[in-house]
């Protein structure tokens, strides 16, 4: 945090033997809590940090150089990592505040080094802007944006030192920190093992959020100070006695439970700070790797105090999520006060202060487990068991580099709320996890204020705009490149929507132009019409017709309508003539009779219509069918020319009707179509005329019959005929 201009500050400098103390002491802190040290990699970066910070103060007035020295010695110190981390802490802030670059810091110290000043420089500007509503995705976002998890670390010393130096900084700013810190860095560093880090940065989170309720109850432990520690002293003196008699090399210490703590003691069983007995807590660390001791000295305890059977937690045979172990017993001391007890060897007491493992599910949250996560913890407690001091931290060293949670990234609406996708997702994957409507009409996206392409990959930190449009539609390219669950389903589902609304409107064209030719299609016919035409399904068939492909009109004409019309017309004028002569033309009755006719070109009558005559001024009588709507015109202005006509009458009498015929041209058509005429009473065909064309027939048939009704059957009876759509008495082809 760099200085406001305040007039009461007096700026600090560091001369050069400043400037040696602080490198030795860093140099020291390293030497004792660092498996190994390379002190020339600690002088290089202790150099530039301090060229590139020396103009700058902080706050407090103090040289910004400060900060990294104390971020580098609590990496060394607290969180005890490498010397890597440590020359990494040292640099964090030169990329993000001065005019070093990182290609530098690559070039001068190194891949790893870069990168994790790069991590901590990105971490640090996830927050502006952002309002923390949603702090378990915060936490995975810090991790799906590293490779290397020391930049965690290296961000937890840093958040560390930040709180210890708040009081600087305005009120407004000190509560957006302390807030980030209780709900983003505390929990995160209690899944990673740093017990100690996470009550420090509680403590301090919690004094500057509810500034009353931390000074109140400071002051109260404070007032307790000397009682407090002189129970101690008294409660521990009988334990230290009797596991010295037993032998045990031990350590054995006392301290009050820490504010943060209390405070949410209070608030959860709703009582006052003279209500929270176990306000005192003994830990006993066993010099000894073997965890049965614990128990040993567990029963030790329990035969001098009264135990709480429902406040023991065996935290060794079960241990936390984040590979904490402990034994945790409250015992009843003489005088009715209770105190907590910790039992746990060494090797669980450093886990349990510097762990590097952690697990997302712990008991106070409802985070859902991550398989690849807890297999690194088990693999982490394995090491810490089963491998010696030296072995286990080059081990863990060369854990680090994990991509936790680089399948996943955690990018930013407009408005700061933080949305959870699968690496490389899209704009469009994005849009439709805010809602599917705005994924259905999503037309563009503008990622950090620039407008891109929709299949463009968003990384975590992104800030996501989306562009509608209401005429905008999900297109069937975005499967190609969208990657969430929701987007494709969503995608999928309108695209079988919108193909549904075409095949419907196919089908719809289809039916309404076979009804207008009176054409008749089975299922089977359908389907057999579908194959021929190379369609998949009857289905995708309709589907093209809604979509313009198939004009119907020519899939239904076969020959090609200008010379079939002229033909049908020539034949139809052929069988007329021939019904006509064999019916014996017409009979005119009344005073009319002997008048010359002829038949109307109108509507054609022929042999099995209902006919009737029309005087003509100086043509004669012409022959029109009773339901002619040319007649019906005349008719009715001059109803008096109507003269009754009819067919002759004949015993068992039978005239030539004609059958017009559409159909697939399988094989044995003709043998079918003549079975279905002669197989009925007895028809007689009088003539077949058969055409076929690219797999389709056309033609008409002659047959006698002794009325309509015999004509209509079978007609019905042709259209059971496979592969036949179309069968209709034959009438001039102006009449149809």
């Amino acid at each position: 945090m760099k200085a406001q201009k305040k007039e009461n500050i007096v700026r600090q400098e560091i001369d050069e033997k400043k400037y040696n103390e602080l490198l030795d002491d860093l140099l020291s802190v390293c030497r004792k809590h660092l498996h190994s040290v390379d002190e020339d990699l600690i002088k290089r970066a202790f150099k530039v940090a301090f060229e590139a910070h020396k103009n700058d103060y902080r706050a407090s007035g103090e040289p910004y150089f400060l900060h990294p020295i104390a971020v580098a010695k609590i990496v060394a110190e607290e969180i005890s990592i490498d010397d890597v981390s440590v020359a990494a802490a040292l640099l964090h802030d030169v990329v993000e505040d001065t005019d070093i670059s990182l290609e530098f810091i690559r070039k001068e110290f190194g891949e790893t080094v870069a990168e994790i000043v790069n991590g901590v420089t990105k971490i640090g500007g996830i927050f502006k802007g952002h309002e923390i509503n949603q702090a378990e995705n915060y936490r995975k976002l810090l991790l799906s944006m590293v490779n290397d998890l020391r930049v965690i670390l290296v961000k937890f010393a840093d958040r560390l030192h930040n709180m210890r130096t708040l009081d600087y900084v305005r009120p407004e700013k000190q509560r957006r920190i302390a807030r980030e810190t209780l709900e983003i860095y505390a929990p995160f560093a209690n899944r990673f093992g740093l017990g100690k880090i996470k009550w420090e940065l509680e403590d301090l989170s919690f004094k500057y959020l509810n500034r009353e309720a931390y000074n109140e109850l400071a002051s109260r432990v404070r007032e307790k100070r000397e009682e407090r520690e002189k129970y101690i002293q008294e409660f521990i003196k009988p334990i230290k006695a009797k596991l010295e008699e037993e032998g045990l090399k031990f350590e054995i210490a006392g301290r009050a439970k820490h504010l943060y703590s209390i405070y949410r003691k209070m608030i959860k069983r709703n009582t006052t700070f003279e209500n929270i007995y176990d306000l005192l807590a003994i830990r006993i660390i066993i010099e000894d790797d073997n965890p049965n001791v614990c128990y040993y000295v567990l029963g030790i305890i329990n035969q001098m105090y009264r135990p709480l059977p429902d406040r023991f937690k065996d935290y060794i045979a079960i241990p936390k999520k984040n590979n904490y172990q402990s034994l945790h017993n409250t015992v009843i001391n003489h005088d009715g006060r209770m105190v907590e007890i910790q039992i746990r060897t060494r090797k669980m007491h450093e886990i349990a202060e510097r762990g590097v493992a952690a697990h997302w599910k712990y008991k106070e949250s409802s985070f859902t487990s991550d398989k690849e996560m807890e297999e690194w913890v088990n693999w982490i407690r394995d090491v810490f068991e089963n491998a010696s001091k030296d072995e286990a931290t080059k081990e863990i060293l060369a854990s680090f580099r994990m991509n936790l949670y680089q399948d996943e990234i955690y990018v930013f609406t407009p408005k700061g709320d933080l949305i959870r996708l699968p690496a490389a997702s899209t704009p469009v994957d994005f849009a439709y996890a805010i809602h599917s409507k705005i994924g259905e009409t999503c037309i563009g996206a503008k990622v950090n204020g620039k407008i891109v392409p929709l299949n463009s990959t968003l990384h975590s930190g992104d800030v996501v705009e989306i562009i509608t449009s209401k005429n905008q539609r999900p297109n069937k390219n975005w499967l190609q490149f969208v990657k969430t669950h929701k987007a494709k389903n969503q995608i999928r589902r309108f695209l079988n929507r919108q193909d549904e609304e075409i095949v419907n409107t196919g089908k719809k064209l289809w039916e309404k132009k076979i009804k207008k030719l009176k054409l008749t299609f089975s299922d089977d016919d359908l389907q057999r019409l579908s194959n021929k035409l190379h369609y998949e399904s009857v289905r995708h068939f309709f589907k093209a017709i809604g979509l313009g492909e198939i004009d119907i009109d020519e899939i239904l004409k076969s020959p090609k309508k200008s010379s079939e019309e002229t033909e049908e017309i020539e034949e139809f004028d052929k069988f007329a003539n021939v019904a006509r002569r064999d019916a014996g033309g017409v009979v005119i009755e009344g005073e009319h009779k002997g008048f010359v006719y002829h038949y109307a070109n109108c509507c054609n009558p022929i042999p099995g219509d209902q006919i009737i005559g029309y005087v003509t001024i100086g043509h004669g009588i012409t022959i029109h069918r009773k339901d002619c709507k040319n007649l019906i015109g005349l008719a009715k202005k001059s109803p008096e020319r109507l003269v009754p006509v009819n067919w002759p009458l004949k015993q068992k009498s039978t005239f030539i009707a004609a059958i017009s015929l559409r159909g697939e041209d399988n094989p044995g058509i003709l043998k079918d179509l003549s079975n279905s005429i002669t197989n009925y009473k007895d028809t007689n065909i009088h003539s077949i005329n058969i055409k076929t064309d690219d797999g389709f027939f056309s033609g008409f048939l002659t047959v006698y019959v002794e009325n309509l009704e015999h004509l209509n059957h079978l007609i019905t009876r042709l259209k059971k005929v496979k592969g036949v759509y179309f069968a209709e008495r034959m009438l001039s082809a102006k009449t149809t």
